[in-house]
């Protein structure tokens, strides 16, 4: 009720405006061009700084009603992403002290300096100390800016820790793909050739090679919180971009060409629950670039847990490689002879004497 009582302000506000601007019109006829210039002039000047004004305060109230709708008050998930925040924040407050500085003395000097008897405008067609000020100074900041974004930017895709989880995640037409390695730690070969060979490997995982047996693939990525996870990005198919926006990451999927970076999880996903005060809360996994007309819809789930129940969660998954060949697969030779030997009668199975 109160954004359409303000939306309603707001029309009325442009119907007043309008209705002074074809008064103006009138009286231009009536009192003559010059004078009518003069008076639509300091109407201008009063329209302006009346924006000025109003702009301000739309700004403010804009922020009061849609802060605490943004990530912020959340915080960031990842240990890396506080300096992404810190950086913004810096990066927010310097340009946002600049564009107030900027606009009120370019609205206020719009109505100071309007034109009116006996002033003249002073005019000057160069001057060095000006031209040094307003361009050395955005330049020592905007410097000072981006080499926090590349020590930052280079952290985060420079070499993961050794004890880093890696998960390889692969953006497709519209979703996203999860391979673990197995026991080894090492991820098995993949080569675009073995896709869909056999039926089922979608992600052309080599299985000649002894190291992608004991793979996982899953559709959802869950990771252990307050250690290094390790993404390794992939696209098969048109550029994907892989945005972690609790995490404050985010990383584009080219077809051929690996990307990595890594971060640290600070909360589990249920610790983000009580944080924000829902308890249908999840870590989500988004593509940030243009993909496709199922773009919107390709979204992934990310769930942070204790380590044990990550080691839990692991220890339930199968390998891929005994999905896709379940005759190689030692649980179902097991349980084979294992029914066979049950199905035998008693009497087969007594040794003789």
């Amino acid at each position: 009720m109160k954004e359409l009582f303000l939306v309603a302000i707001g029309v009325m506000i442009f119907v007043v405006i309008f209705q002074i601007s074809k008064a103006s019109e009138y009286v231009s006829i009536l009192k003559g061009e010059e004078k009518t210039r003069r008076q639509n002039n300091k109407i201008n000047a009063f329209m302006l700084i009346s924006f000025l004004v109003f702009g301000l305060i739309g700004a403010w109230y804009c922020n009061e009603l849609y802060y605490g709708k943004t990530l912020f008050p959340q915080g960031s998930a990842s240990v890396e992403g506080e300096k992404i925040d810190l950086m913004l924040y810096i990066t927010i407050g310097v340009t946002g002290v600049v564009f107030v500085i900027t606009q009120v003395l370019l609205f206020w000097f719009a109505f100071k300096y309007q034109e009116r008897d006996g002033k003249k405008a002073f005019f000057f067609p160069h001057n060095n100390k000006l031209e040094l000020l307003w361009t050395t100074v955005p330049a020592i900041f905007l410097t000072v800016l981006v080499v926090f974004g590349l020590k930052y930017w280079f952290k985060m895709t420079s070499d993961a820790p050794k004890d880093a989880v890696v998960v390889e995640i692969t953006g497709h037409q519209f979703a996203w793909e999860m391979r673990y390695p197995g026991k080894d730690g090492v991820l098995g070969k993949k080569h675009y050739k073995q896709y869909n060979n056999p039926s089922g490997n979608i992600l052309g995982v080599d299985f000649q090679d002894p190291e992608s047996w004991d793979d996982l693939h899953t559709t959802e990525m869950h990771i252990p919180v307050g250690k290094p996870i390790k993404l390794v990005i992939n696209a098969m198919d048109v550029i994907h971009d892989v945005g972690l926006s609790h995490f404050r990451m985010k990383m584009d999927a080219v077809p051929g060409i690996p990307t990595t970076m890594w971060f640290t999880p600070k909360y589990t996903t249920e610790e983000m629950k009580t944080r924000t005060g829902n308890p249908n809360f999840v870590y989500e996994i988004s593509c940030d670039q243009m993909c496709g007309k199922g773009h919107f819809s390709m979204r992934g789930v990310i769930v942070v847990e204790k380590q044990a129940d990550y080691e839990k969660w692991l220890a339930s998954q199968k390998p891929e490689y005994f999905t896709l060949f379940p005759d190689k697969d030692p649980n179902k030779a097991t349980q084979a002879v294992d029914s066979a030997v049950a199905s035998k009668p008693l009497a087969q199975l007594t040794p003789a004497n």
